[in-house]
């Protein structure tokens, strides 16, 4: 008889025949419970290599549920979950060890003759070349998060997962992340997986944007806007379907006195 093969299966090199691209990342009848309580109840998702991702649900809905065992954090058990072998992370909080300079932060888990190296250019990448030697608590928010980012991306991961990361931040600095992230993105090709409650965020940058409801997939859109994005009419077409799936009656799109930030640049008041 055969021995088992194990169920959290990695994706193979691309074959060379002609068949569609291996996914990333498949999880197919995917369920996750607590007790009598389920979070994800048959959940079947694929992301392709390189797809960028965004996830919305209300509180409960079952994203970070999702996302702890893509990244691995939850045994997925017997059930069928694909995903890359490397695979990385980016909180809400940055996570960066105090006592650890910004550079070693960054290096953390790498191994080899190189390894300062590597970390001093991910940190250039991300507009952190002068801070190396910084210890985590001088950083501001939105340098705590260039180094999560750094972190993660030395690594090189086929994955990344972005839980809320941005949350935390001045509608600026957000802004300024947006683009950054679109730029390391488009330079290391990963497939993305952004958790987020912000409607505004997910259409600007994503590829694809999913609704999850009582742990399933409740709605999807393809956002086939040119980049950067503007918030024009067809933008809040979109804003004004993905609310509706979210059961949030149509709004204006902004309230008077709220600030909005764009990838472009333009600030909406």
């Amino acid at each position: 008889m055969a021995a088992p093969q194990p169920r959290l299966r990695r994706p193979s090199v691309t074959r060379q025949v002609e068949q569609a691209v291996e996914p990333a990342v498949r999880l197919s009848k995917f369920v996750r419970r607590f007790g009598d309580n389920i979070v994800i109840d048959g959940l079947d998702l694929s992301i392709a290599p390189g797809e960028f991702v965004a996830l919305l649900g209300a509180s409960g809905s079952g994203k970070t549920t999702l996302l702890r065992t893509l990244a691995g954090l939850d045994s997925p058990g017997d059930q069928d979950v694909t995903t890359p072998d490397a695979r990385a992370v980016v909180f809400q909080d940055a996570r960066l060890l105090p006592w650890k300079k910004v550079w070693r932060n960054v290096a953390l888990g790498l191994s080899g003759g190189d390894v300062r190296p590597r970390a001093e250019a991910a940190l250039k990448e991300v507009g952190l070349g002068h801070r190396l030697d910084a210890w985590p608590g001088t950083l501001s928010g939105g340098e705590a998060q260039r180094t999560a980012l750094a972190r993660a991306l030395v690594r090189e991961p086929g994955l990344l997962l972005l839980d809320e990361p941005f949350a935390a931040l001045d509608a600026l600095t957000r802004l300024k992340m947006h683009d950054l992230v679109l730029t390391l993105w488009r330079e290391h090709a990963p497939a993305v997986l952004l958790v987020t409650h912000d409607v505004d965020e997910a259409i600007a940058l994503a590829d694809r944007v999913l609704v999850l409801d009582k742990g399933r997939i409740a709605a999807e859109e393809r956002i086939t806007l040119e980049r950067p994005r503007t918030p024009d009419a067809r933008f809040q077409a979109i804003r004004r379907r993905l609310l509706g799936h979210l059961g949030v009656e149509s709004a204006p799109a902004q309230a008077e006195g709220h600030l909005v930030a764009f990838p472009t640049g333009e600030v909406v008041l």
